[in-house]
Formats: structure tokens, sequence, C-alpha cells
């Protein structure tokens, strides 16, 4: 499965960018956002950075994910929890 996930933009070299999110930093094509801004955040997607967002809806949206990662591990570690499938 892929997501797009927001990343902040830490650096422009043309219309190639490097974003971060934690220890991760990946490269991504501006070219579906061109005017975007070192300091920015944007959702990366398949190596495209392809909307930008203000901190605080990329913030909410991390945090969602973090959500769902916490919600999932427990899923995992408890047995009792009935399988939904």
């Amino acid at each position: 499965m892929c997501l797009a996930v927001p990343m902040e933009i830490v650096e422009i070299d043309g219309d190639i960018a490097t974003c971060s999110i934690d220890t991760v930093s990946v490269k991504a094509s501006l070219s579906l956002v061109p005017h975007a801004k070192v300091g920015e955040w944007a959702i990366v997607h398949a190596g495209f950075a392809i909307e930008i967002l203000n901190e605080e809806e990329a913030r909410e949206t991390i945090k969602l994910f973090e959500e769902l990662e916490r919600a999932n591990r427990q899923a995992m570690e408890n047995p009792d929890i009935p399988d939904l499938n």
C-alpha cells in the first residue's frame, strides 16, 4: 500500500526537493507544485510533492497516522480483539 505523507521541504535543487519527516528524507519532484518553498509542508506521494499544506494541517495528519499506528500495534499485541474481516 502506498500512502501520501506530509513532509517538510528542507532543500530545493531545481525542481527536486528534499523532504523530511522525523528521520526519513526523500527526494520529490516539485513539478506539480512549482512555487513550493523551503520550510513549507507538502503531501508527498510516489516521488511527487502533490499539494502544499499549512503546518497545522500537516501536523494534524501526522498525529492521525501516529494514532492509527498505535491502534494497529495494540491490536497485534492483543489476541482478544476480534478480527473484523
